[in-house]
């Protein structure tokens, strides 16, 4: 057994450093493996413990056989303790996730003191393929299926290459001892369930089923470096600035539901709510999604994505006296004779108005149901709804785009069109230069 640890050790570079390795010892049969098979293989561990007090005596026990397991060992021994269930009552989580949230973040605190090189766990091919079970029966992709990774981060798993009967018969071997935890002897939790009454029967299939399953796990590890490859690729000729999702790239893909579903689920998008989604790519724009994080508007040629924020309706007043606004827009203005100095620039950033026609203060909003304007050039008035819609502009777009007024008048669609009434003409004695320069950051 110990030098398939090896190999599969220098396969995945489990421990590329000259540094300590930090051991996960519960004083189980894996864990003391672990411990002894990393010590014979001439890695200076640690052993480290947590004692998460839900088996009473018990978990005292093991916690003074894993100290004198480490003494045995000659390995520094380091422990904490834990009130698990009241963690657990706090957070609202089961005890299982309780125990794993602290051991890991204690790990991991350790593993930072003692600038250790990685934390190694005791996970074995057995753990992996209970895992890929639970897995499918709850319903996984690609990546629930391939198992657990031989390294996570820190968190590194040298013993995933052998069998829980390949530990204790090393054990066996050594002559090292171990304690078993009452709670694995029960099928109370899902994954004990596993073991202890679904693999024996698919053993009745094949009495080398986990071995098959653990073959497979590694073939799928290769498959998943391709298909992450592939949606990469697609994150970046699909996904635009994170936030527009380009609906013919992303159907001139083999499987475009697939690559839709790994570019909306890190927007927290079920599968579901994407299934909708992929399927209103044909249809009339405008229909809305909802994940709880973000809005995903079905437009004409994109899926636009954007934050789920409580956006209160607000007016900005800009007064007489002021030169310039930076909220929520940054605007500059001046007022300015109108005589033959005066040079009228072509550029849709910049408005003039007849500075008389105006009543002060200015304001700044957003549009809201029944706005309209006179656009420039034009006599007759048009609903701001239907410009937007003639511009083919987005729901974000609309929402985005700030309007100055004049009382009740819009004065200018900001950066894009003014308003016809309030132009500069032969009776116009000053102008109101308006330039804008961007939104705020």
């Amino acid at each position: 057994m110990i030098q398939i640890v090896r190999t599969y050790i220098d396969k995945h570079n489990l421990f590329p450093e000259d540094k300590p390795i930090l051991v996960g010892l519960s004083g189980g049969a894996d864990s003391v493996a672990l411990l002894a098979a990393l010590v014979q293989l001439g890695y200076s561990c640690m052993a480290v413990h947590c004692n998460f007090h839900l088996r009473g005596d018990e978990s005292n026990r093991d916690e003074a056989f894993a100290k004198s397991m480490a003494e045995k060992l000659d390995t520094p021994f380091h422990k904490i303790d834990f009130n698990t269930a009241q963690y657990a009552k706090e957070k609202h989580i089961s005890i299982e996730m309780a125990a794993r949230e602290l051991r890991y973040r204690w790990f991991e605190e350790m593993r930072v003191h003692f600038d250790a090189q990685a934390i190694a766990v005791a996970h074995h091919r057995d753990d992996n393929v209970e895992t890929i079970l639970i897995n499918l029966a709850r319903g996984t992709g690609i990546k629930g299926i391939r198992g657990i990774r031989p390294k996570n981060g820190y968190i590194a798993r040298p013993f995933l290459s052998v069998g829980r009967d390949e530990i204790l018969c090393w054990l066996e071997k050594q002559q090292l001892s171990f304690v078993t935890d009452s709670t694995n002897l029960t099928d109370e939790y899902t994954r004990n369930f596993i073991r202890i009454k679904v693999i024996p029967l698919l053993e009745n299939i094949n009495s080398s089923v986990k071995e098959a399953i653990a073959r497979t796990s590694a073939h799928l590890s290769s498959v998943e470096i391709i298909y992450q490859s592939v949606i990469e690729k697609a994150r970046t000729s699909v996904l635009k600035n994170n936030n527009r999702l380009s609906i013919k790239e992303l159907l001139a893909y083999p499987v475009p539901e697939t690559i839709l579903y790994e570019l909306l689920t890190p927007f927290r998008f079920t599968r579901r709510v994407i299934e909708g989604i992929f399927l209103s790519l044909d249809k009339e724009p405008g229909k809305i999604f909802f994940s709880p994080t973000h809005r995903l508007i079905k437009d004409r040629e994109y899926l636009l994505i954007t934050p789920l924020e409580k956006v209160e309706p607000n007016i900005y007043i800009i007064k007489e006296e002021q030169k310039e606004c930076r909220t929520p827009v940054i605007l500059s203005w001046e007022k300015t004779a109108f005589d033959k100095e005066f040079h009228l620039r072509k550029d849709k950033n910049i408005a003039y108005f007849d500075y008389d026609k105006l009543n002060f203060p200015l304001t700044l909003r957003t549009w809201q149901s029944g706005d309209w304007f006179v656009p420039f050039g034009m006599t007759g008035r048009k609903k701001l709804s239907d410009y937007f819609s003639d511009h083919k502009y987005s729901l974000p777009d609309k929402e985005q785009a700030w309007l100055l007024c004049s009382g009740e008048n819009i004065l200018w669609i900001i950066g894009e069109r003014t308003d016809n009434r309030f132009r500069i003409d032969k009776t116009t004695s000053y102008v109101l230069r308006v330039k804008f320069s961007g939104k705020k950051e």
